[in-house]
């Protein structure tokens, strides 16, 4: 998709979006977003595009490093517990506890024993979640092995997208057909009538975008909530710039030549 024409389409979504958090923040709403997929798939993107017109005061992006000594030794959600939403708040997580059935599960970071607990214990963790009124949304972005390693490829060569390549992302270059059964096994057991896994093709990542938030906006009910009145009193004066005129920028102060004190 062409960048003109995506602009074009993604203009009236963050419309919706920036309606959708007035709307969050009136009701008190609690909206969770899961961001899952294939490393390269466009996570990172999608999070901007939905986030970047909205209060960032009210809409955060969660994107937490490898647990800590202390962390590993937790139960497996504490961690995520703390970043879910309050009131009103909008949370996208960047990758969530669904590392332990994905990369941890096919990088040996974590032991089969450790996996099948997860997977017993997250349909429960997220019941509980929908059950107190938060709004859970799982998205997982697929992409081709062939448009993930033309994406690899060019972080490579990119000094600007380097870092975004890491140990994990080279080693996870062999394990395609891993990850594909990793995630299948997943969704048999935590694609739920609570809380549903939605797929979304990201080889065209800037339609995957646009797909992604108009679902999003479109499985949440009516967001219309009339515009607060913002009392706008006249000053009572003209501004200042056209009662003084145009201000001047300060010259720059002297330079002391040696001899100066």
């Amino acid at each position: 998709m062409k960048r003109k024409h995506y602009d074009e389409l993604l203009e009236p979504l963050e419309l919706e979006l920036v309606a959708m958090a007035h709307w969050a923040k009136a009701r008190g709403e609690r909206i969770c977003v899961l961001l899952e997929g294939r490393d390269t798939a466009g996570k990172g993107g999608v999070i901007k595009a939905i986030a970047d017109r909205i209060n960032p005061r009210q809409c955060r992006v969660v994107a937490l490093p490898k647990p800590s000594v202390d962390e590993a030794g937790q139960w497996y959600f504490q961690r995520y517990v703390s970043h879910l939403p309050s009131a009103g708040q909008i949370v996208l997580f960047d990758r969530s506890w669904y590392n332990r059935a994905g990369v941890e599960k096919v990088m040996g970071f974590a032991s089969p024993e450790q996996v099948d607990a997860f997977l017993k214990a997250v349909p429960v963790f997220e019941k509980m979640l929908v059950d107190d009124g938060i709004r859970l949304f799982k998205y997982w972005l697929s992409c081709s092995q062939a448009e993930q390693e033309t994406r690899f490829a060019e972080r490579l060569e990119e000094p600007l997208k380097r870092w975004k390549l890491s140990p994990i992302d080279v080693a996870a270059r062999t394990k395609y057909a891993e990850y594909t059964q990793a995630r299948e096994d997943m969704f048999r057991v935590t694609n739920t009538g609570w809380a549903p896994w939605t797929v979304v093709d990201f080889d065209d990542q800037r339609l995957g975008r646009l797909t992604l938030i108009r679902d999003l906006l479109d499985r949440l009910p009516d967001t219309k909530v009339a515009d607060e009145t913002i009392d706008w009193p006249d000053l009572g004066h003209p501004p200042l710039s056209e009662a003084f005129g145009v201000l001047q920028p300060i010259p720059p102060y002297p330079v002391p030549s040696s001899g100066d004190d």
